[in-house]
């Protein structure tokens, strides 16, 4: 009874756990762990290059997460997947992996939309890893004392996606790398009393060259393309560095103690100046002529630049405390307060010009009109301060069923906007003692997401200080089915759910960028449906497979506008009409629009198989379908952005070649004697050479008409990867 209470209150949390094994044999372009995280439930993602995904709705920024229960960040500056580099956690170092899509505890932080809870491993013996590919490499080593009281772990990698890169339309000299070290170290001072530092160390850097590009768009009877020369280069860098200590006392079996303190460094640079001549032509689409395919006339030429010189400085340090005291009746008190100190120096410089045949863009007879200049300093220094309790009861039934019940609450100060903000949560659990292995949970509360740095600069680069918390009251039903099918164990997850939001901050994305318009005169809602099944489909390797639905819109009073008509009834358009004296006008309210992650189907598999009688020559597949999101022109008005994206479609092959098995004959005075396994990759980086659109370049002639041209994501690449393990 005991295994199985415990069992059933871990499946009581809204938690799915990951087995970081499978992280190994996964075809990762980015090698980032997140890469696992993007077919779970309740996820999605459009950007193969990018780290980031979004959860039932929410953006990049509404996700937590942890290592070790230190909090970790991205970078701020960063516009496109290509410029991220490698994220925080190191795959070769661990252990657990928790991931929750909502309705989670009072115990994790402040955010809208999920929680990702990575543990790192604590060495028992001597152990290391490497691998290497044409996409960089990593090596990993860690052991213990012969006193077994002190462990440690260090791992370091690098990264390049140049190889990957060639692929893009923007042809040119790419020089991307990432390197990160890392170390864990834990001493057991006694079985009371333990120590953990994790330290890192990180370099990313994006240096593009660009020369020019060449993409054909629109449709079979307008088929278009865009020619550009560029001149100039674009330079992202950007260094971060993080070291956290904790302590753990237990004075007795039934008390916990932590305390944990941490600070993060952050030095982003972004400097780029980028001209480019472009030319619009319209494409021969009459199959019977001799040109078709080939460029028929012109239909506008231009030119642009692009110039900017933005430096960003971020630190945060972290003082925080965790207890847990276990009670009788299966039951615990959870608390814990924390302070955080954060100071932030931002420095933004920008502007652009747009030249259409001779003429600067918007037209002026008498200057030289710049276009999106935002020039700023800011330097906000705040203090955050946050506590929360818990309290976790499981109840058995007389015919053996179980009751779980979770409830908490959780308060967060900031002083930069002073608004305290009060976050209850509930978790209810019910396993039903019957024949087949069900349980069903319901989730709600009310989750606050204070705003951080990106939150407060508005579109123009300036910051807001009134913006509060987005608040979102969530409710989360599911049920949890443990079956077996062919004699082998399988789980199947279904999920409801609905969120309502108030006090949003609106945002618009392109590419991975995410900018904000710093008020929070937004409300909305999302709502959709999970499902997960995972399970031995071939036998001892686990595959799984997510299909999502949902739904999420908002509204604001912002979006209100009016429409101008001249005499003739005709709709004015500045550049178009010719008659331009206003006479008359309409009141336009669009009433509720998509938000920017709104994808009504989104699918997700990681599949592995093997020969039965090659066991040392596996199969793995990962596949991502998500529609089309929404976009719009670059004019910052929220209403327009309600055009679709074409669907994101993505299949990553990978063929794994065991050639030093772990149960093989040692022979003597064999070098390889010191490997305990040795695997080669074989990975084919989207299998079908889907052209999947990232976001969308907008070009424009002296009139004003605008082009909105696809920016691709990568092609079709083979990678091979050597793997060792000693």
């Amino acid at each position: 009874m005991g295994v199985e209470v415990t069992d059933t209150k871990v499946r009581a949390e809204e938690i799915i756990h990951i087995d970081p094994k499978n992280f190994l044999q996964l075809p990762s372009v980015t090698g980032n762990i997140e890469d696992i995280i993007k077919t779970q439930i309740g996820v999605s993602s459009n950007n193969e290059l990018s780290s980031g995904y979004t959860v039932r709705g929410g953006n990049f920024d509404e996700n937590l997460i942890y290592v070790n229960d230190m909090e970790v960040y991205r970078p701020f500056l960063v516009r496109s997947g290509q410029q991220e580099g490698l994220s925080f956690a190191n795959p070769s170092m661990v252990q657990n992996i928790n991931f929750s899509a909502g309705g989670f505890e009072a115990k994790y932080g402040d955010k809208l939309s999920s929680v990702l809870d990575i543990t790192y491993r604590k060495p028992l013996k001597f152990a290391g890893n490497a691998s290497a590919s044409f996409l960089g490499g990593n090596a990993q080593v860690e052991g213990i004392s012969n006193n077994r009281l002190v462990a440690w772990s260090l791992g370091a990698r690098y990264r390049t996606n140049s190889y990957l890169l060639k692929t893009f339309d923007t042809k040119g000299e790419y020089r991307p790398s990432a390197l990160d070290v890392q170390t864990f170290i834990t001493f057991d001072v006694n079985p009371k009393f333990k120590i953990e530092m994790l330290g890192n160390v990180a370099s990313n850097k994006f240096l593009v060259i660009p020369a020019s590009r060449q993409t054909n768009f629109g449709t079979v009877k307008e088929a278009l393309r865009l020619t550009v020369y560029f001149d100039g280069q674009e330079l992202m860098q950007y260094e971060t560095f993080m070291l956290g200590v904790s302590a753990t006392y237990r004075p007795k079996p039934s008390v916990k103690l932590k305390f944990i303190s941490s600070a993060y460094r952050a030095d982003e640079r972004e400097l780029y100046t980028v001209q480019g001549q472009y030319y619009i032509d319209q494409l021969e689409a009459d199959l019977g002529k001799p040109n078709f395919g080939q460029v028929a006339y012109n239909r506008g030429v231009g030119t642009f630049l692009n110039n900017g010189r933005n430096y960003l400085n971020a630190t945060v340090y972290n003082f925080e405390h965790k207890g847990t005291k276990y009670l009788k009746k299966q039951s615990e008190l959870l608390w814990g307060a924390k302070y955080q100190l954060e100071n932030i120096n931002d420095k933004l410089s920008e502007w652009k010009m747009v030249d259409s045949a001779g003429f600067t863009v918007p037209y002026s007879p008498v200057a030289i009109d710049l276009i999106d200049v935002y020039k700023t300093k800011i330097g906000i220094a705040s203090t955050r301060m946050q506590a929360y309790t818990q309290y976790n009861k499981t109840i058995t039934t007389r015919d053996s069923s179980l009751f779980i019940f979770t409830a908490g609450i959780r308060g967060n100060y900031w002083t930069f906007n002073e608004q305290l903000v009060i976050s209850p949560r509930i978790t209810l659990a019910f396993k039903p003692n019957w024949k087949r292995d069900w349980l069903f949970k319901f989730s709600s509360g009310i989750y606050n997401q204070p705003p951080f740095y990106r939150e407060l600069r508005n579109i123009d680069g300036n910051i807001n200080r009134t913006v509060k918390a987005q608040q979102s009251l969530q409710f989360v039903l599911t049920s949890d089915y443990n079956f077996y099918m062919w004699k082998r164990p399988f789980k199947l997850i279904m999920a409801a759910y609905y969120k309502e939001f108030k006090d949003l901050v609106a945002y618009e994305v392109d590419n991975v960028r995410i900018r904000y318009f710093a008020n929070n005169r937004t409300k909305g809602y999302s709502t959709g449906a999970d499902f997960r099944i995972n399970g031995e489909f071939v036998k001892g390797v686990e595959s799984w497979a997510t299909l999502g639905i949902l739904r999420t819109y908002e509204y604001s009073a912002d979006n209100i506008h009016y429409l101008f008509y001249n005499k003739a009834g005709e709709e004015i358009v500045k550049g178009y009409t010719f008659d331009q004296v206003k006479t008359d006008s309409a009141k336009i309210d669009p009433g509720y629009i998509p938000r920017p992650t709104d994808q009504l189907v989104s699918f997700g598999m990681f599949f592995q198989d093997y020969i039965p009688s090659l066991p040392w020559c596996k199969f793995n597949l990962n596949l991502q379908f998500g529609t089309g999101r929404p976009f719009g022109p670059p004019t910052h008005k929220r209403y327009q952005q309600t055009l679709r994206m074409p669907p994101y479609r993505r299949v990553d092959a990978g063929f794994a070649f065991n050639v030093l098995k772990e149960d093989r004959e040692f022979k003597k005075k064999n070098a390889f004697n010191h490997l305990k396994d040795m695997w080669i990759f074989v990975e084919v980086f989207n299998l079908l050479a889907i052209q999947n659109t990232v976001s969308y370049t907008w070009v424009q002639d002296v009139t004003g008409n605008r082009y909105a041209v696809p920016n691709y994501l990568t092609n079709r690449q083979i990678n091979l990867r050597l793997q060792i393990r000693f």
